[in-house]
């Protein structure tokens, strides 16, 4: 049972730190992005062209950041059982 909870932790932590190391990308690889387009064209206002990887990638991230720390919870048989158990119950 310990060696399980263990295992379960280190796939928890990899995720995690999956997920920062991904944001870090995220956002420096966005800021070099908008960088050129205000040195190319952003300066005269033209199209924040920008705006669809930070939007697609947001996305990916936000996903990636559920699941990192909030999808164990989320998807738990173990929960759905007790939520039933309890529902069961009150019958």
């Amino acid at each position: 049972m310990q060696l399980q909870n263990d295992e379960q932790l280190w796939m928890i932590a990899r995720q995690r730190a999956s997920f920062k190391k991904s944001m870090i990308s995220y956002f420096l690889v966005n800021t070099f992005l908008v960088c050129i387009w205000f040195v190319t064209n952003g300066r005269n206002g033209g199209y924040f062209w920008p705006v669809w990887p930070i939007i697609g990638w947001g996305f990916g991230l936000a996903v990636k950041y559920f699941g990192a720390y909030h999808g164990k919870h989320f998807f738990s048989t173990e929960r759905e059982y007790e939520a039933l158990k309890k529902k069961e119950q009150q019958y």
